[in-house]
């Protein structure tokens, strides 16, 4: 796909949301941009866009983004977050556990929907999710949850989708910048992890040649993942061994 035309990318909020907007912007796209800090509007006047301030918890907020985007081609969601609250699933409340949902499954699915429709209308168009890599290994569980959820959303709705001319894919991100892994341990020695840049070549990517999944890892942790797939419960025990080894070094 050629990508042009208008873009919509929600969660730029941070770094990385802000670097695909930018390299979207750089491939000729008209942007409008979205998330819940004070600093989406200014950021917007950066690239040249429309910025919109929404809690993306709420249905009506999400029809009101999509609603600002008037015509769409492109549709980028970031997904995802830390785990709220304390270690575990124990450790969140209820309330906690519904705007985890509402926030990283419920909103991203509302977004394709209602965006896509316009898309599907007029026979063209792309829609990424950009997840955590927890979507194909297990991580925290809300995390894996949700992501595992938008994972599975993606792939099915690329089969249904794909007939009416338009593409969805899935960016699967391990550990970005910090050298931290989704819950805040440490990587070990030798895994590197990836850059803000890296994301956004791999959302371009995943546009213009149709892919329905791209990882952005660290080749050993991309090797893990698919070992983790092979054997799970095998995974399992040596990501334990691995956590408490690197727990009794901190």
């Amino acid at each position: 796909m050629e990508i042009r035309g208008a873009a919509l990318v929600v969660g730029v909020d941070g770094g990385l949301g802000r670097a695909v907007a930018r390299r979207l912007r750089g491939e000729g796209c008209s942007l409008l941009v979205a998330g819940c800090g004070s600093g989406v509007e200014a950021f917007a006047q950066e690239v040249d866009g429309v910025g919109v301030v929404a809690d993306l918890g709420s249905s009506g907020e999400v029809r009101r983004v999509v609603g600002l985007a008037s015509d769409v081609d492109v549709l980028v969601v970031l997904v995802g977050g830390g785990e709220p609250g304390g270690p575990g699933v124990l450790g969140l409340g209820v309330d906690e556990l519904d705007r985890a949902v509402d926030l990283n499954l419920r909103a991203p699915l509302l977004l394709a929907r209602l965006a896509g429709e316009r898309m599907v209308g007029k026979g063209r168009g792309h829609v990424v999710f950009v997840t955590s890599l927890v979507a194909k290994r297990p991580g925290g569980a809300l995390d894996s949850a949700t992501a595992f959820g938008v994972r599975g959303f993606a792939l099915a709705l690329r089969q249904e989708w794909e007939p009416l001319g338009v593409g969805v894919s899935c960016v699967n991100v391990g550990p970005v910048e910090e050298g931290e892994t989704a819950d805040g341990v440490a990587l070990p020695a030798g895994f590197r992890p990836k850059s803000f840049e890296d994301v956004a070549q791999a959302v371009v990517r995943a546009i213009r040649h149709d892919r329905a999944e791209v990882d952005v890892a660290d080749p050993v942790m991309r090797a893990g993942v698919v070992f983790g797939q092979l054997a799970p419960q095998a995974a399992a025990r040596f990501n334990r061994i691995a956590g408490d080894d690197a727990a009794g070094e901190r």
